[in-house]
């Protein structure tokens, strides 16, 4: 495996469904304008109440990509 370098963004995927859903989006979305995702890891869950139920997930999403080496 070669050495690389790797940034990391961080995004906030939402879903009324699910957690998997709301990070399967920032992962996505993520995808339309970087090259090379790599990984993510799942910092934070939180969610929004409306009467008396789960009513959004929220999802802080860290995303490494590779820097590309020219």
């Amino acid at each position: 495996m070669p050495d690389n370098v790797y940034s990391v963004t961080e995004l906030v995927g939402t879903s009324t469904k699910s957690v998997d859903e709301a990070i399967r989006l920032a992962v996505r979305t993520a995808g339309k304008s970087l090259r090379h995702l790599d990984w993510f890891e799942v910092s934070e869950i939180r969610g929004h109440i409306e009467d008396a139920d789960v009513a959004h997930f929220q999802v802080k999403v860290k995303i490494g990509f590779r820097v590309e080496d020219k």
